[in-house]
Formats: C-alpha cells, sequence, structure tokens
C-alpha cells in the first residue's frame, strides 16, 4: 500500500525552477568559476533556454487540443492521453522545458556548482511531481498508459 508524501503534487513546478535558479545564482557565487565572455554565455543561455520554452510551450498546446488539463496538481482530471507530437519523444515536455531553462542558466552562470541545480531539479521533480502523475494515470488508462510508458521515456 502506498502512502502519499505532503510534498507530492503540492509545490507548482515554476515554482520548484525558481527556487532552484535562484539557489543556483547563489552557488555560483562561492565556487570556482570559467570565464568565458558575457556574449557568449548569454547566447549559451538564449539558444538551450529558447529550446525549453519551445519544449513546454509544445506540451502545453498538446494538452490544449486534446482539451485534456495541463493542471500538475490534478492529474486525476486528466480527461486522455496524449501520446502524439512533442509527447512521441518525452512524456514530461513542460519540466524537460524547465530544465532546459535551468541548463541555460547554468551555462550562463559558468559554475560547475550550478550544475548541481538542474539534478537537484530532476530529483524532485521525479520523486514529488512524476511519480505521483504517473500513479493516477496508470490507475486511469491502465493498458494504453502502461504500453505509452514502454515507448516513451521519461525525460529524453
Amino acid at each position: 500500500m502506498h502512502s502519499e508524501h505532503p510534498l507530492e503534487l503540492k509545490v507548482p513546478p515554476p515554482a520548484v525552477g525558481a527556487l532552484v535558479g535562484v539557489a543556483m545564482w547563489f552557488v555560483s557565487r562561492v565556487g570556482p568559476s570559467l570565464e568565458l565572455p558575457l556574449l557568449a554565455r548569454s547566447i549559451a543561455f538564449a539558444v538551450i533556454a529558447l529550446a525549453g520554452a519551445a519544449t513546454g510551450l509544445a506540451g502545453n498546446l498538446a494538452f490544449k487540443r486534446a482539451r485534456t488539463t495541463p493542471n500538475p496538481f490534478k492529474p486525476q482530471h486528466t480527461s486522455s492521453l496524449v501520446t502524439t507530437g512533442v509527447y512521441r519523444v518525452t512524456r514530461n515536455p513542460m519540466y524537460l522545458g524547465l530544465l532546459l531553462v535551468l541548463l541555460g542558466w547554468a551555462a550562463f552562470l559558468c559554475s560547475a556548482l550550478a550544475l548541481l541545480g538542474p539534478v537537484g531539479f530532476v530529483a524532485y521533480i521525479a520523486r514529488f511531481q512524476i511519480v505521483p502523475e504517473e500513479r493516477v494515470l496508470q490507475a486511469k488508462f491502465g493498458v494504453a498508459y502502461s504500453e505509452y510508458l514502454a515507448r516513451v521515456r521519461r525525460w529524453l
């Protein structure tokens, strides 16, 4: 029997991303960093973060087209299993999008310690957001969801 952790499905994933981003900035100030030109760091951030924004937006639009909820707190309100578009490549494009923004931010910060942020984000989102969502979707969509899990990876 499973007992829920109090953090499951409670903190908005963008808020988790923002908190991680702030923490990354703080840790980047205390450790060694690479000295790269601001233009190179800015371009790296823009390219990676825009890829993340596009990935997250594609996931959100796919949910809207399927007329199902993208609400991360209420996976039980999902009305259909979305497996097309970006969902053929990743089961979690919105979380992947946030991860890419954080990786872009780490590139901008040029700090090895800042890379701990995206690692922490993945660990938190996987445990407290994705796993509970998957439990609900498995119960709701059964075999169809099991087949989707076997076909498409959680992140990439």
